[in-house]
């Protein structure tokens, strides 16, 4: 008989000895934490098998390299469980725990417990006892969601399980204040200086300098230049304006799939604005969002809605084209200049 130990906030038949649990452990959270804490509870040592960057890129390109997740969990393994964790390489699905005979359990998450199921069907044909499986639930955001490293790689929490953008805030409107302008007085991304009558220049050292990840352009002259240079941007943005003056030229006969249209006075960020952003992001067809009012402060919702790794080009008057890649920093660094604006209901 398979036996399976249901975690529900006590309940446990038995004391374990040596437990495994596998996983990605990508971008070391909250959650990853939860479910050490909880495992540690149930056995007095703890293997845990991290997958290899092999079997971490079919999942996502997006994971870190093996050594840094690696290092995240002894780094914590130092702090909070000295002695008790060790960590190895996985290579396959089931690594050893279908032969192994110096263990007595191991640790599932609820999508992971057929897998476990299957090793104890593989430990009975292999004339070995059942491991005692330890089901450990998911930690919640508080928002319905669980904290997860794909809701992380999503650009939707923090590693604490906090959302970058709540949805009750997306609903409202803000106003530029003295305070907010200050902090972005400092432009945050690469400068790539370029020729200001031959913006393409700078714009096409900025692009081939960006990594994976969406390409989104914030401005006319930006989104012209790199259509010029034969990049149509996922998302581009546009209000017909640069300097203050309308733009010679058009985005009619440019294939974008989507066209959406929005209102956001400058020094404004509106509902409407963040409703349109939001869309875009969500959709995989090339999308222009044409602004009637300014675009330029569009990349602090950008960066807090979008995915990690989004690359976000716009241009500097005079000096050339900045990238701008989304990281949980630059969330963090927009989320904070945000909350400095006038919330307008």
């Amino acid at each position: 008989q398979i036996k399976t130990v249901l975690y529900n906030g006590g309940f446990m038949v038995q004391d374990l000895e040596r437990c495994l649990v596998g996983g990605t452990f990508d971008r070391f959270h909250k959650g990853h934490e939860h479910l050490l804490k909880e495992s540690l509870k149930r056995t007095q040592f703890l293997e845990v098998w991290i997958t290899s960057d092999a079997m971490a890129s079919k999942k996502s390109d997006l994971v870190e390299p093996f050594s840094k997740r690696r290092h995240s969990i002894l780094e914590w393994a130092e702090l909070n469980a000295k002695g008790l964790v060790k960590t190895f390489e996985l290579k396959d699905t089931f690594g050893p725990a279908p032969s192994r005979t110096d263990c007595d359990g191991i640790v599932c998450t609820p999508e992971t417990l057929s897998n476990c199921q299957e090793i104890n069907l593989m430990r009975i044909n292999n004339d070995l006892v059942p491991l005692t499986i330890v089901e450990i639930n998911h930690l919640s955001d508080g928002s319905g969601g669980i904290v997860s490293s794909s809701r992380i790689r999503s650009g939707a929490i923090s590693r604490n399980g906090e959302l970058w953008f709540p949805p009750s805030t997306q609903l409202k409107s803000f106003k530029m204040t003295k305070e907010a302008e200050a902090f972005l007085k400092h432009p945050s991304g690469v400068l790539f200086e370029g020729p200001e009558e031959y913006p393409e220049i700078a714009m096409k050292e900025a692009i081939e300098s960006a990594n994976i990840g969406q390409i989104i352009t914030v401005g006319d002259v930006c989104t012209n230049a790199a259509i010029e240079i034969g990049v149509i941007p996922d998302i581009a943005l546009v209000d017909g304006l640069t300097k203050r003056k309308k733009v010679d030229y058009s985005f009619d006969n440019v294939p974008f799939e989507e066209r959406i249209h929005c209102q956001n006075p400058a020094g404004m960020i509106t509902s409407d604005l963040i409703s349109c952003l939001k869309f875009a992001l969500h959709s995989d067809r090339l999308t222009l969002v044409e602004v009637d009012g300014e675009e330029d402060l569009a990349p602090l919702v950008i960066h807090l809605m979008a995915p990690l790794h989004s690359n976000i080009f716009y241009g500097q008057p005079g000096k050339g084209a900045v990238l701008a890649v989304t990281t949980e920093e630059m969330k963090s660094r927009c989320k904070t200049i945000l909350e400095l604006f006038e919330e307008i209901q």
